[in-house]
């Protein structure tokens, strides 16, 4: 009976309060279920409600875990209860019932099944299930009401206490402290109840603002105290915006500085707090005096003369720090300083901004030798690096390879020097070496890459060649006389001279774009028995790229000076011996291994054919070994010491195949154009030609 009349006053209870309830049960209740028995039910509470059950009879078969016969009610599709066995009518209402719960504005679902083991009928379940509103200012801690929370069916709605305002959040209690003093040269400002604790959630704006050649003046009292973390960080905070920043946020115990100048005749003053705390605050009181100018005009500069302030009318030098330059209109110029006037308006005119100096990209050669270590997007300014290499391992850098942005916007390297480090191609360290000596009259075949300087010359005169740099050869002037400018081809990276398409695809071709013969060469026609300044310089069309196979031989160094019996290598595609002695052009690179004569076998010269003795000057030299000499076709080809077969690099061009007696005659005394005697022409030569063709 009395449970009858709970479930009557439940009943007109729910009646009156919501339209969605009603009665679940397991299929065929009172009487019991069937095996294999099942029930799937849900219902969703609109927003503010929930949905809960609350059952009045279980009646199931009992098992561990449930796993026979089962009630789960789910809430959202979350598992919240798992139900079987027997239950008595007390249990469910303390223990089951108060679990069965959706979420706010959520679903309640059911699902009952039954198995095939049942020994006896059981009767089942029942249950109530009623819609119902949840009351979000107890029930829910998030209800984010600041102060006072009011239940209604279906919501809440928060209020304030008195001198409080609900913000336009509907949920946040704050106090209106927004008031604009625009007109009022002098006047009170202090956070709200000071020197009471202000109250939370504040967000107050105070605005100022006097005639333009005015500046208003802070003072704050003291007891400044806004809320701080322990780390300094502000929780609570003052910030005073001016038109040309803001300034703070200021929190803690230390206010600005007092009296504070804002340099302005318009400020607005921002205090807010959060939702905690017992601070007082701050005040203030504010008036106005005539502007002053800054003492500093820009960052990065000093201003001459320094006074404290700075009134109307006053005129500074401004000169900015090293490595620093005035943007004027958007341009950078290399003066460091300007004069300026303190406006009434409290500005400075003209006011550039100083910035650091900008090195721009670094002048690298085109040629892509020289790179830019890191080159995607440089920093270029005032103090900044960049490293520079070379891209090849056939070249070394010369100089520094890390340049520093200096004062004076140049590239500057560790040493001072502002001119760009170059790649200088690496000489005389051929990459093999020959293993045995030889003869060019029938002489040692080289393998290719022992000789790798040595070019061909085929026509309209056969002879040779020595790379001395990537763009430059020197030869004989004999060799190259009376030939066009841009008509000679020489032939590189090869040892067979043959240049069938099976030997020559290795072989580097060469076009002259320009030949310059030594101005005080006058053999020929002039003079035939005299081959003094017996040197000429071919520039290549373009760039070689150089390669184990064709590498520079070194220039010889100043003052070194040849010694006697000197030992050093001749190459060469001239003249060698063939079958029966006779004297054959040679279809291979040749060289032989031979020594310096004495100045005395030098100058006695040989005749030619109308007995005339050739001229011996001191810009030659002759060498030879028994058997072993240079010969016709070998002209212009070089002379290299120390003799290859040793190995001591780097080798040097100590001269060119010359002259000498006809190679019949094996006399095996060859004479050369002395090299070192020409080394400044030669780099003087190519820097003049260089710097013309730029121009």
């Amino acid at each position: 009976m009395l449970r009858l009349s709970l479930l009557l006053l439940l009943l007109l209870h729910l009646t009156a309060s919501s339209t969605l309830l009603g009665w679940v049960e397991s299929p065929g209740y009172p009487s019991g279920y069937l095996p294999h028995a099942s029930l799937n039910w849900s219902r969703c509470a609109p927003k503010g409600h929930t949905i809960s059950i609350r059952l009045i009879h279980l009646d199931l078969e009992d098992s561990q875990d449930c796993e026979n016969d089962a009630v789960k009610v789910f809430s959202n599709g979350n598992l919240i209860s798992v139900l079987c066995g027997k239950r008595e009518f007390e249990e469910l209402q303390s223990t089951v019932n108060p679990l069965l719960l959706s979420a706010p504005g959520g679903c309640l679902s059911l699902s009952f099944h039954s198995d095939y083991s049942n020994t006896k009928r059981h009767t089942g379940f029942r249950g109530f299930y009623t819609d119902q509103d949840f009351d979000e200012c107890q029930d829910d801690p998030d209800n984010r009401c600041t102060q006072f929370c009011h239940n209604f069916i279906g919501g809440y709605y928060c209020s304030c206490r008195h001198g409080y305002h609900l913000d336009t959040d509907k949920h946040t209690c704050t106090v209106s402290c927004a008031e604009d003093l625009s007109g009022l040269k002098t006047g009170d400002i202090s956070s709200p109840s000071w020197p009471a604790p202000y109250a939370e959630n504040v967000n107050c704006q105070y605005t100022l603002s006097v005639e333009n050649h005015l500046q208003l003046e802070l003072h704050f009292a003291e007891g400044f105290d806004v809320e701080q973390r322990p780390d300094g960080q502000c929780i609570d905070a003052l910030k005073i915006e001016t038109p040309s920043g803001t300034l703070g946020p200021f929190c803690g115990h230390t206010p600005p500085p007092s009296p504070f100048l804002t340099h302005s005749h318009h400020v607005r003053i921002h205090f807010s707090s959060d939702g905690f705390g017992t601070n007082k605050g701050f005040a203030l009181h504010f008036k106005t005096q005539d502007k002053t100018c800054p003492t500093v005009v820009t960052p990065h500069s000093t201003a001459t003369p320094q006074r404290a302030e700075y009134l109307q009318g006053q005129t500074v030098t401004v000169t900015c720090d090293i490595g620093y330059v005035p943007n004027t209109e958007g341009t950078q110029t290399m003066s460091s300083q300007y004069e300026t006037t303190c406006q009434t308006t409290g500005i400075w005119t003209p006011s550039y901004i100083c910035e650091p100096v900008d090195c721009g990209f670094p002048n690298i050669p085109k040629d892509g030798i020289l790179r830019l270590v890191d080159s995607e997007n440089p920093n270029t300014q005032y103090k900044d690096q960049i490293h520079v290499n070379c891209s090849s391992n056939y070249y070394r850098l010369e100089g520094d390879d890390t340049y520093t942005c200096n004062a004076n916007g140049e590239w500057e390297s560790g040493d001072g020097r502002t001119v760009m480090s170059k790649c200088i191609e690496v000489c005389g360290e051929p990459k093999k070496h020959p293993s045995s000596t030889g003869r060019i009259l029938g002489g040692q075949n080289a393998n290719l890459g022992e000789i790798p300087w040595h070019l061909l010359i085929k026509e309209p005169k056969r002879g040779g060649a020595s790379l001395i740099n990537d763009r430059w050869a020197v030869t004989a002037a004999h060799v190259v006389e009376n030939i066009p400018q841009t008509s000679l081809r020489l032939y590189g990276g090869l040892v067979d001279g043959r240049l069938t398409s099976r030997r020559s695809s290795d072989v580097v071709f060469i076009n002259s774009e320009r030949i310059i013969i030594h101005p005080n060469y006058i053999q020929g026609v002039e003079d035939p028995i005299n081959f003094d300044n017996d040197i000429a310089l071919i520039r290549f069309a373009s760039r070689v790229t150089l390669g184990p196979n064709l590498l520079p031989i070194c220039l010889p160094e100043a003052g070194r000076g040849l010694v006697e019996g000197e030992q050093g290598t001749v190459s060469g595609f001239g003249f060698t011996e063939g079958r029966n002695h006779n004297l054959v052009t040679s279809a291979m690179l040749k060289y032989a291994h031979i020594g310096v004569y004495p100045l005395s076998q030098c100058q006695n010269t040989p005749t030619t054919a109308t007995n005339k003795r050739m001229r011996f000057t001191n810009n030659m030299f002759c060498a030879g070994a028994e058997g072993k000499d240079s010969c016709k076709k070998d002209s212009g080809g070089p002379f290299v010491s120390p003799m290859l077969s040793e190995g001591r690099e780097p080798y040097y061009l100590t001269g060119l195949v010359s002259w000498g007696p006809p190679c019949t005659e094996r006399q095996y005394k060859g004479y050369y154009t002395k090299v070192e005697n020409y080394v400044d022409w030669i780099k003087e030569t190519i820097e003049a030609t260089e710097k013309s063709l730029i121009e």
